[in-house]
């Protein structure tokens, strides 16, 4: 598995751009996460950085990527097709990637796909699936899981503490009830 060393480790955390994504590098570094799920990979820059970083810890990195890939519409941000991504990542970890919306994706696999320590959710997201999502995401964390969340491109991560998870979760709930 091709990892990183310390230094790289250190650029990362503290001097790679978008300086918004170092937050993600930190909580990785921090953490040390064996399960990592990713809603909207986008052009996979992040990503490689990602299992390359989590890849020096984790003792059998599992990773599952969510992205409309090939579906992607004409004003949405730029991404991969399925197959690049498959190349690019192959030797990352144990990487299994999931084309579709974020809602129907979750909602046919999510049962198939355990528990997350660790998940990242992009902000070039469709917020009608990923508000329908949260259902889903909120069933696949581990009691100790992290949610960073970015709310808009290029405007670095947040960290969403579980109860806003269960928030939102339980607010695609009662939409269906209601």
């Amino acid at each position: 598995m091709a990892t990183i060393g310390w230094m790289g480790s250190l650029w990362l955390q503290r001097f790679s751009r978008p300086s918004g994504e170092r937050i993600v590098y930190r909580q990785i570094a921090r953490q040390r996460p064996d399960r990592i799920l990713e809603v909207g990979m986008g052009t996979l820059a992040r990503t490689e950085r990602v299992l390359r970083l989590a890849g020096r810890t984790a003792h059998e990195l599992t990773y599952v990527g969510l992205d409309r890939f090939e579906g992607r519409g004409s004003g949405d941000p730029p991404g991969v097709s399925l197959k690049d991504a498959h190349r690019r990542l192959n030797g990352l970890g144990r990487v299994r990637l999931v084309p579709g919306n974020p809602d129907t994706s979750l909602a046919r696999s999510c049962n198939q796909l355990g528990k997350f320590d660790l998940v990242l959710v992009s902000a070039d997201n469709d917020p009608r699936h990923l508000e329908r999502a949260w259902f889903f995401i909120h069933r696949m964390m581990t009691a100790e899981a992290t949610v960073l969340c970015e709310p808009a491109m290029d405007r670095g991560w947040i960290g969403l503490a579980r109860g806003r998870v269960d928030e939102l979760a339980a607010r695609t709930i009662l939409r269906k009830a209601g």
